[in-house]
């Protein structure tokens, strides 16, 4: 059992992971090494952290719903992806051995915030591309592969997820980035669900943290929200990458 520091520990730090996801992005780079710190073993501490968050993928995808109604054929096409790639991510994590996975700890947390730290670049990029070319001769099925890639990586550890999904989408569909952003915040929140529903019957779930951050990860979403026009993405984005890349260096000399 845990003491009340370690429930109140692990529900701000889901906070701040709701938070961050509203207006950043990779809150997984906080609530995964928060339950590593409080005893729990990696594996299950990944599985705890993809449950827990599950709520802020909802409250995001709901934020761009008007725009997701409009690719209901997209929809159609990527979600089956997302579905089956996040349940065989989740099917490769738990079949991993806990050393294995503690080795590659360090090399997720980097390629996550790495992920993480080109997503602004990434973004004027895709921008770019979409403005000076068409995509139209790809068939749009193209994106069925890249997406199931995506969401294997998303089922298995998860953060970094959206920035991955968003230059798979932009690679193939032709359209603003706007539109395709919140079709990936659809995709992203299928692939979370998927994984956390699969999860649920691992055994691997420590419920009580998971309900109290799932709880913290839904109060920072909406503060999230309601701080995005006070709040510098990009500066926080910095602040979560550094974190991260300490995090990951941590594990290295461990």
């Amino acid at each position: 059992m845990f003491d009340w520091t370690a429930y109140l520990l692990a529900a701000l730090a889901a906070m701040a992971a709701g938070m961050i996801n509203a207006l950043a992005g990779g809150g997984t780079l906080i609530t995964f090494p928060t339950l590593i710190a409080l005893g729990i073993p990696p594996v299950a501490a990944n599985v705890t952290s993809t449950v827990a968050l599950c709520p802020g993928y909802f409250g995001a995808t709901l934020a761009q719903l008007n725009n997701i109604r409009s690719q209901t054929q997209r929809l159609w096409l990527t979600l089956p992806a997302a579905v089956f790639g996040g349940i065989l991510g989740g099917i490769l994590l738990l079949n991993t051995e806990e050393k294995v996975f503690q080795a590659l700890v360090p090399f997720l947390i980097l390629l996550a915030s790495l992920l993480l730290a080109i997503q602004t670049p990434l973004r004027t990029w895709l921008t770019r591309r979409l403005q000076a070319h068409s995509a139209q001769g790809i068939p749009q099925v193209w994106v069925v592969p890249l997406i199931l890639l995506a969401a294997v990586y998303g089922g298995y550890f998860g953060a970094g997820l959206s920035v991955i999904v968003l230059a798979a989408l932009a690679l193939i569909l032709d359209d603003t980035l706007t539109r395709l952003n919140a079709l990936k915040q659809a995709v992203a929140f299928g692939v979370n669900v998927a994984t956390a529903v699969f999860f649920l019957f691992s055994g691997k779930v420590v419920w009580v943290l998971a309900l109290i951050m799932a709880m913290g990860a839904l109060l920072g979403g909406l503060l999230g929200g309601k701080l995005v026009n006070g709040i510098n993405p990009s500066m926080l984005r910095w602040l979560v990458v550094s974190i991260g890349i300490i995090i990951a260096v941590i594990y290295w000399i461990k």
